[in-house]
């Protein structure tokens, strides 16, 4: 079952956040400060969270920039009262996904946790099923048919992140930040490398592969399934 995090100093709107996640069949956890859902999200497996900017501890601006930090793939939405552009653009420069203002319309949060978790891809056990390839976060493992294998970590996250959303074209500069981090020393050629050694990888296996990595000249990358 997806579990989500609900961060908010209001214990009305977590409750009413909370009870619509759970109509969608969705276990909640609920925090109502920064801190506290650090804690939260260290002890427990969290597949998206909701989050206000005015939060007492470690408000909404520190959690967002720390969780996308320890987890470049989970989903974040921004719940806040705060609704002028620059704080919207900030949000975003932070890595939330999207971004919703108060007094908000619960249906259509509901539908926004919805888009997101399905943008991701993810589920219960954190894998990504494209044709006959299955990625796996919890074990790292790449699995083609019945055949099974892992990759380097980063080779992994990288080809985690471009499964994530198939067709949508990453540039090298977005690879390295959600998948490195901003404080990452090298330069963009590392992705180009990463690249090419899982098209290496691809061509070794017993069967067909289904996906493929297309380079996109002048911008970047995109994975492509093959029909």
């Amino acid at each position: 079952m997806i579990t989500a995090l609900v961060a908010d100093d209001d214990q009305h709107i977590r409750e009413l956040v909370c009870l619509f996640l759970q109509n969608e069949g969705y276990e909640t956890l609920e925090a109502a400060d920064g801190a506290e859902a650090l804690q939260l999200y260290e002890t427990h497996q969290i597949d998206i969270v909701v989050l206000d900017i005015m939060m007492p501890v470690i408000d909404g601006w520190a959690l967002c920039k720390q969780l996308r930090k320890l987890n470049q793939h989970l989903p974040l939405l921004m719940l806040s009262a705060r609704g002028e552009t620059w704080e919207k653009v900030k949000g975003f420069e932070l890595g939330t996904d999207d971004y919703m203002t108060k007094p908000f319309d619960p249906l259509e949060l509901t539908v926004r946790v919805k888009s997101l978790l399905k943008r991701y891809r993810i589920d219960t056990t954190q894998t990504i099923i494209l044709g006959n390839v299955t990625l796996n976060r919890q074990t790292y493992k790449v699995t083609v048919d019945n055949e099974a294998f892992s990759l380097p970590l980063k080779q992994f996250e990288l080809l985690y992140k471009l499964a994530s959303q198939p067709g949508q074209v990453f540039t090298r500069d977005q690879l390295i930040e959600q998948v490195w981090g901003f404080d990452f020393d090298g330069d963009e050629r590392t992705i180009d490398v990463h690249i090419k050694r899982l098209r290496e990888r691809f061509a070794t296996t017993k069967t067909p592969i289904s996906i493929h990595i297309e380079t996109i000249r002048g911008l970047g990358y995109r994975l492509e399934v093959d029909q």
